[in-house]
Formats: C-alpha cells, structure tokens, sequence
C-alpha cells in the first residue's frame, strides 16, 4: 500500500494521517510506503531547473497574452531568482546556514510584492537574530515566487493549499470535474511526475489519499487521475477531514471515476477491514464507513460489527519513508507564537481522541473525530513519544488535539519529568480555570511552550450563546498563568456568530486589545463565522435567529451552509479593520490607537471599561483549601540554606531553570527538610496541600489562607513546589 499526502497542508513537517495509519497496518503486517506531494511538488520547482522551465513559458506568456506587473518584474530579475532559488531552499533546510549573514543585508535576494511588509527588521529581530531575520526574507522570496506562478503558470498553487476554492464550495461534482478534465497547466503536470515516480520500482496495489482540507482534494483527484491512467488495476482509497466533514452525504457517483472508495471517520478500521475485503471478498465481505459504486449507483458500506480501535491500543506514528531531513522552516511573520506553525519540523501526535467539552454550538461536535472522545495512560503517549524521537531524530512535538484535556496534559508533564527527556511541545486548549498558575509552571518544566485555545468572541453573552463554558475575565487569569509561566499563547477570535450587533463586535476588538497590553496573549487570528452542517447551528438555525439560504445540495460535498443573519450586524465588512488591528496589536503596535483608525468607516466607541482585563486580573480565584485534591510537588529542586536571622532562614532554591534566594521562616524550612523527598514527582504521592499549610499555619499563628498570599510562599512556587491538582 502506498499512502500519499496530497498538496498542499505544511512545507515545514509533513502531516500526521499517513504516519498514524503506516504504524498501525504495519502492526497488522501489511508492507506500506509514504510520501508528502506537496514537498515533492514544491521541491521539484523550486530549483533552478524547475523555474527555468517556469521562466520559459512566462516568456511565451508575454508574447501571447501579456503578464501583470509584478509578474513582469520578477521576470525580468529571472536570472537573480535561478541563481538564488537552491541556496534559500537549502538554507530553508538548515543547510549551509553561514549565507544568513549575506541574505540578511538585503543585497542578495531579488525581492518583489512581499518585501514591501518589510520596515525595520533590527526593531523585529535585534541585531543579534541573523539567522531568523534571514530565514523571514527568504519565506517572503519563496511566497513571492508562489504567487507568481499562482498568477500565470500555475494558477492553482498557494504557498499551503492547491486549488482550495474549488474544493471548498463543491456542493456539485460537476465544477471538479470540469477543472480535472482541462488541459493541466505546468503545476499539475508536475504533480502527475511526482505521483509517477513513486511507481517507478514498483506498481502499488493499493493508494490511500489522505485529503484533510479543501485545499488538498484537486491535488488528490489529479493524482488518483493519472493512476487510472497508467495503473486502472490499483485501488484509489480516499480519506480525511474534508471526507468526514464534507461527504457524508454523498449520492454523485462520478467522483468514482477517478477513486474507488471513500472512508469516513478514523481510517484504521475502515482501511484494515477495506484491506481485508481486496484480498478476499468472500471470505471478508463486510466493509466499514465506506463509500462505494455498485451498479452505477453509490453505496455507503457499514455492516462489519465492530472493527474499530480505541485512542490507547495505537502504536506510535511512523514517519519511516517521508524525507524529514528536506522539509523547509519557513515564517512570514516575525511573531514567536505565530512562526510555530511554519518554523521547525515538528512530530505531530494527539494526546486525545475527540473533545472532552464537544458543547461549543459552531464546532461539529456531531463528527466522531470531534464527538467521541478517548484517552490514553500518560505513560503510553510518551512511549510513543520516545519512539518517533528515536526514528526522526527531533524533540519536538504539536499534540493537534481538538482540545487537549487539562489533566491529561498534567499526567503527560508528570510522566515527562519523571522520565527525564528533553522535549518542546505545544497544543490547543480550552481556556478553561482547570489551569492554574502552578499547573502551568508544571507544563512549562516539561517542555511546554505555546499553547493555542479559542477565545472566539469576547463578549459574555455570545460566548454564553456558545456554549464555550468560559467567561472574559476567566480567560485573562488563564492566559496571564500561561504567560507567567513563560508559555506562548494564541487565541483563536470570531466575528460574525449569529445575533452579533456591531457594538459587540467593537466591544469584543476592545477587549482583545486590552488583553495585548497586559501581554497575556502573543498571538491571535480572527475569522468570521461559518455555519456548518453539523454544527448546533447549522442543525438548529432558528434556535440562533439566523436563516440558511443556501447552497443547494447536488450530490457531493455539504457541509458549508450559506446564511442569513437579520438581527446581526453587517458583519463582511468588519474583516478587514479587525485585521489591521490584530496586526499591529502582535507586532506591538497601535495599542494606543482610537479602535477607529483601523476602519475605513465609522464605528461606535466602545463601551467596555479601559480596565476591564486589568480588573479581571486582579480578581482572585477561589481558594486552594476549598477544593480538594491539591498535592505539593517538586522535580529536581535544591533548597539550600545560607545563612539565618531572627527566626528567619535565607534559602537558594534552585531548579526548573530558575535561582533564587529569600527568606523562610524557621518552623517551615524545618517541615519542608523533612519533607522534601516526599514530595519529589519521581515518587508520584505527593504531599497532602491542606493538612501541609494548616501544619504550617500552626507553626506559625497565623491561618492558612494568609500563608498563601506571603511572599515567601509565592517566591516557592514559582521555583518549584507546584500545588497540582491530583
């Protein structure tokens, strides 16, 4: 079986779905290889051999039809970009890193549209960070060779999707179709390639196409088209997020003209038992989730009783076979948080299946991959961990998780510190108050560097009409305890749900930039609305006051719902000024700025506070002493004595990449020195937190909740001796 990531999702670590499905048939004892089309493609014209040939059909382009301006110009630097093309792609992949220093004098790079972003790079990057000031201009000259070909040769290609529009509003086979039957342009002839030579040694008899967006169904199809071709014997599986989401419906039996079946859901089951079905029917005649032709009509398969398989019974992903070492780290923002997502080749792992919450009324909590929800022994999600570290050679992980549940991230801390690896690791998160300052500190000596969560709209009654199960005031504490704490913080924004008035709207930009002054959140994105077929909102629309109007479902994709929102706001023509503010606001700029600059039109004050996230900052949350279950615990700390004063002891506290000294009172380094290895986390009891502070508030006369707010307690925790909830 060969298994292929169409293009495009990442150029910078491929993406999960083929590794996870190459462990497990290989576990089943099944041969299979992998691959990423997207590297292939974009590594295939990125030489100075493939944009050669790009160059050559400009030129006739020109003659024939003409070229836009920036087209033209960067032609015209043809020679430049030939030059260059190799050395940025093999700087992109950590190679020969010592040309940083010419890119970063802009004197080397030819640069076009993109470049004109630029201002100050010293201001962004110091004038130290060479190599990430080089890496940044060499992601703009990449993006602008991307839209030059997007623009001419090849007008399907982004610099992460190919051809996204046709497959996003596919709600007929009929455009697909079209688009798949016309003469390929330079970009799909170079996909056929690609696909070809993985049958060069030999013919598979089984692809697997995993396609998790719009943007990767052309790029699937073409491909699965120029198999039929050459090899009509091989079997063309189609899988993913946009089949899950997208083809449920499914009644158009043309889409298997070029594909044989199409799977739903987790695609282990499915696959092995689909498997199972090609090597003898009669004896498996059962198939699972799957989509079929028979007699010209489509069939959706999904009698085999059982079959599937638990989130903590998976053998880790296999990454053998993709090429790690030739993926490109790339940025176009020279923001920290932003950067994750295209910077670094990153092991991409869950630590859950599904959403604990699955309430959020515009998500598709209906799915399974969002409805059922699993979990694994944090002992095995490191397991795994170590093996794809021992096969890929790299330490960093992004659990991809709907929502990564709190307590199966503090468990996976505690087994990471308890085990002792070195790791970097992020995830998406709910905002929720589980997150303490502590269990941050905890995620933080880890390994935990970012994490990215959805604040959505910042305004308590939508967030309530929601059903998000936070409040304002309760994700500013939350994401001040990850800042705190050191971990970088994305937050996903909406505009546009349903009943959202124009004050709203405003009040929520208000907010958001209150919480970029207080630097309790790095990084943001704001998208507007979208209502989905298998959402709360798309299910129930009267429910949210809003009307569907479209489209008309003709056999193929349905998940996208056009739709009317009469109480609401206008809410398209506010994108463009939210943006402009997120912006400036993750670049540091414009936090002083009236919310009217960034809008071309008027727009009412906003009616929220000046103060409101600094007041909400200072709001305290309820005591540790009224919840039960909170442990003391420490990982590798030293308390040392130095010296003592009037029933004082001054103590260095050392560990988890802190050091510090202050004072303790005399009774409570007594306690801890007798207590200390008790409470190491390799040992995983821990020390009871209630009893802990009512013996010290004892000792000491004063009550326990006093305790809790002296510097000195203070000054142990944020070293080291973590109240976690257990």
């Amino acid at each position: 079986m060969l298994l292929l990531i169409p293009p495009l999702t990442q150029l910078n670590t491929p993406y999960p779905a083929t590794a996870y499905l190459k462990g497990f048939l290989v576990e089943q004892g099944y041969s299979v290889h992998q691959g990423d089309l997207g590297l292939d493609l974009i590594l295939e014209l990125f030489t100075k051999e493939g944009l050669s040939e790009i160059f050559d059909q400009l030129v006739e382009l020109q003659q024939t039809e003409g070229l836009d301006i920036e087209v033209s110009e960067m032609l015209r630097k043809r020679r430049l970009y030939e030059n260059t093309i190799e050395t940025v792609v093999g700087f992109l992949q950590h190679k020969h890193e010592t040309i940083a220093y010419r890119i970063a004098q802009r004197n080397f790079l030819p640069e076009g549209a993109r470049f004109q972003a630029v201002t100050d790079l010293e201001w962004y990057f110091g004038t130290n960070s060479v190599q990430d000031q080089a890496r940044y201009l060499c992601s703009l000259y990449l993006e602008d060779l991307v839209d030059m070909i997007g623009a001419s040769v090849g007008p399907h290609l982004e610099i992460s999707k190919y051809a996204e529009r046709i497959g996003r509003t596919a709600s007929s086979f009929e455009p697909i179709k079209e688009e798949l039957n016309f003469e390929p342009n330079l970009v799909d002839l170079k996909l056929q390639e690609m696909v070809a030579r993985y049958f060069e040694k030999e013919v598979h008899e089984v692809v697997g196409f995993t396609v998790p967006f719009g943007g990767n169904l052309y790029g699937a199809l073409k491909c699965a088209q120029w198999i039929r071709q050459h090899h009509p014997e091989t079997k063309i599986i189609l899988g993913g997020g946009y089949a899950n989401t997208e083809l449920r419906d499914l009644s158009d039996p043309q889409v298997f003209d070029y594909i044989d079946y199409i799977t739903l859901d987790d695609g282990e089951g499915p696959i092995l038992a689909l498997l199972k079905h090609l090597e003898d029917p009669e004896k498996h005649p059962h198939l699972k989730r799957t989509f079929h032709r028979k007699d010209g009509e489509v069939v959706f398969q999904d009698d085999l009783i059982g079959g599937d398989f638990g989130h903590a019974t998976f053998p880790a992903p296999d990454y053998s076979g993709l090429r790690m070492d030739e993926y490109l780290s790339m940025f176009d923002m020279p923001n920290p948080m932003n950067r994750l997502w295209n910077d670094g080749r990153w092991n991409k792992m869950t630590i859950a299946h599904g959403c604990y919450w699955k309430r959020c009324s515009f998500c598709d909590v209906t799915l399974d991959y969002i409805g059922r929800f699993e979990e694994a022994p944090a002992s095995k999600l490191v397991d795994r961990m170590e093996q794809v570290m021992a096969q890929t050679g790299e330490s960093g992980f992004h659990f991809v998780d709907e929502a990564a549940p709190p307590l199966a991230m503090r468990d996976l801390a505690m087994e990471i510190l308890k085990r002792g690896i070195q790791v970097s690791w992020w995830t998406n998160i709910r905002f929720e108050k589980t997150f303490t300052p502590d269990l941050c500190r905890l995620l933080a000596a880890s390994g935990c560097i970012a994490v990215t969560g959805g604040l959505e709209v910042a305004s308590d009654r939508l967030l309530a009409l929601m059903e998000k199960g936070v409040t304002i005031d309760q994700v500013s504490r939350v994401t001040k305890a990850f800042s705190d704490a050191g971990i970088l913080v994305h937050a996903y924004l909406m505009y546009g749900f349903p009943t959202e008035t124009e004050q709203e709207t405003i009040d929520s930009l208000e907010v958001v930039r209150q919480l970029f002054e207080a630097k309790v959140v790095q990084s943001a994105f704001w998208h507007q609305f979208a209502m989905t077929a298998h959402s709360p909102v798309g299910k129930d629309p009267d429910k949210y006051q809003v009307i569907r109007t479209g489209p008309e479902f003709m056999g193929f994709a349905n998940n996208d719902l056009y739709h009317e929102d009469p109480t609401g706001a206008d809410h398209e023509e506010y994108g463009e000024g939210l943006r402009k503010a997120l912006y400036n606001y993750m670049h540091d700029n414009g936090l002083d700025f009236p919310l009217q600059e960034f809008f071309d039109f008027p727009i009412p004050a906003p009616t929220v506070p000046r103060k409101r996230i600094q007041k909400a900052l200072k709001q305290r949350e309820e005591s540790i002493l009224k919840i039960p279950g909170y442990r003391f615990f420490q990982h590798g700390v030293l308390l040392t004595e130095v010296g003592r004063k009037k029933g004082q002891v001054k103590v260095e506290m050392q560990g988890n990449g802190r050091f510090e000294e202050f004072s303790l009172p005399e009774e409570v380094v007594l306690d801890l020195n007798s207590k200390w290895v008790a409470m190491a986390m390799h040992l995983g009891e821990g020390l009871e937190v209630k009893a802990t502070l009512e013996t010290w508030a004892m000792m000491l006369g004063i009550s326990a909740d006093k305790i809790l707010e002296t510097e000195w307690f203070k000054a142990l925790s944020r070293n080291g001796l973590w109240t976690i909830r257990c």
